[in-house]
């Protein structure tokens, strides 16, 4: 046991190849870079299909929402107090479940990092050319990629003063139009004012279509747990702030999207949504003016694009920056830039995948959804396997609480979300899962494998 009584890690081996991140992150610079992963305006891009999927009680879809994504989130702050890598799950699985399994880990959470971006760049397109429609999609998606890559490109710093900034413009849009909201709502528009209706409603619960809205709102929740790549890159080495970061953002975002959808939740009740995916936009123009409405639009297209494109593009370089160390992927991607001390050749690499699978995609971005979420699961549920696996047969004295029950409703959370995807997302996953298998046995074959993870 360490002096703070936090459990102590088994010593690590040295990095593979020795590459090393600058550590430059503070606590509040992972909290902005969660925020900045989950995006304040995330719950108005699933506002219409969660208000008709909860029967209009969407405050309680998202107040279950955060309990169940809480058992994920404080599975992730045990492990990176215990095991702070920039491979997040991939590190986790592979020092508590074996090198195999590490890797498999390592591959189906690359699947949802890969994914995120392409799906955000693709949403943010569609924005685009609905306001300045005659220009291509794949123009605003090689724009946006572009973008993101520059400013990651100059360091981890850069990259954190740019994620203030979009949360804080973010946060004033929406801010103002709540009072905009609010004073439709006073003024006769929806229920007439502030009730408990979008909490509780006994003429409109149904329990089965209550945890169908949950499913959906844990989407707007994704992104919290990409605060773990950054764990060797925190000043000082506190093993303890980034978990404590995690569940900062998960709260804060808990509390910020409740707000929000209690006052739409109240003027919903006063429009017939004609399309659910621009539900946002059809209340803001019907409640407070047309010019509200493009104000969204615009907030949304490029300050919401680009704050999410950011650190999403961050998190999935410093995965395959770990696996290269780890010559689970090829060693190059381990390159850290001399200068700005970033992975810039995995973040080059991975900028071209996501890229390409945009503007393969950019005409579909149904299908692209429902896939988005097969690789963060299968990440979930590897890492509370790895948490029982660690603190029950590693030898490490266990908290029968944070170490047993914890994970055990996490895995039950994950399984019964499972249980609701798509025949696609299953079909690409599983076809994803079977190359990654594929590819792990020749890497065994090769004893590739066997390397020690690093936990810097």
């Amino acid at each position: 046991m360490a002096s703070d009584g936090a459990p102590t890690a088994p010593a690590a081996p040295a990095a593979t190849g020795g590459a090393k991140l600058e550590r430059s992150l503070g606590y509040w610079d992972l909290v902005l870079y969660g925020l900045a992963y989950i995006a304040p305006f995330a719950p108005f891009s699933t506002l219409g299909f969660v208000w008709s999927e909860s029967n209009g009680l969407i405050v309680l879809a998202y107040v279950l929402g955060a309990v169940c994504m809480y058992f994920t989130a404080q599975s992730y702050a045990t492990m990176t107090e215990t095991l702070p890598t920039a491979g997040s799950v991939y590190g986790f699985a592979r020092r508590s479940l074996g090198a195999f399994p590490g890797f498999i880990a390592g591959w189906m959470i690359l699947l949802d990092y890969l994914l995120i971006p392409a799906f955000v760049y693709v949403l943010i397109a569609v924005a685009l050319e609905s306001l300045l429609p005659g220009i291509d999609r794949g123009v605003w998606i090689v724009s946006m990629v572009a973008a993101t890559t520059a400013v990651n490109w100059f360091g981890i710093t850069v990259t954190s003063r740019a994620n203030f900034i979009a949360v804080a413009l973010q946060i004033i849009v929406i801010v103002g139009f709540l009072i905009l909201g609010l004073i439709a709502l006073y003024g006769g528009k929806g229920d007439g004012g502030l009730t408990l209706k979008p909490l509780f409603d006994a003429a409109h619960f149904n329990a089965g279509k209550i945890f169908s809205a949950t499913s959906i709102c844990i989407m707007s929740f994704l992104g919290f747990d990409a605060v773990s790549t950054l764990a060797e890159e925190v000043e000082g080495g506190d093993r303890r702030v980034v978990g404590r970061a995690i569940i900062a953002v998960l709260v804060l975002s808990a509390v910020f999207f409740v707000a929000v959808t209690w006052v739409l939740g109240d003027l919903l009740p006063g429009i017939a949504i004609k399309d659910q995916a621009a539900a946002v936009y059809e209340l803001a123009a019907w409640a407070t003016g047309a010019w509200t409405a493009a104000v969204l639009a615009w907030t949304y297209a490029i300050i919401v694009g680009l704050s999410n494109a950011l650190p999403m593009q961050v998190g999935v370089a410093r995965v395959v920056f770990a696996m290269g160390r780890d010559r689970q992927l090829p060693r190059v991607l381990s390159r850290v830039h001399p200068r700005y001390h970033t992975p810039y050749v995995g973040m080059l690499v991975t900028a071209a995948l996501s890229l390409a699978v945009a503007l393969f995609m950019k005409n579909r971005l149904d299908d692209l959804a429902s896939i988005v979420n097969f690789g963060a699961l299968s990440g979930f549920l590897f890492l509370h396997v790895s948490v029982l696996s660690f603190f029950g047969l590693k030898g490490v004295k266990a908290q029968w609480i944070r170490h047993r029950l914890v994970p055990i409703c996490g895995i039950i959370v994950v399984l019964a979300v499972f249980s609701g995807m798509s025949a696609l997302a299953v079909k690409v996953g599983s076809a994803w899962l079977v190359a990654g298998l594929v590819y792990g046995l020749v890497l065994k074959a090769k004893h590739r494998e066997e390397l020690n993870v690093s936990l810097s």
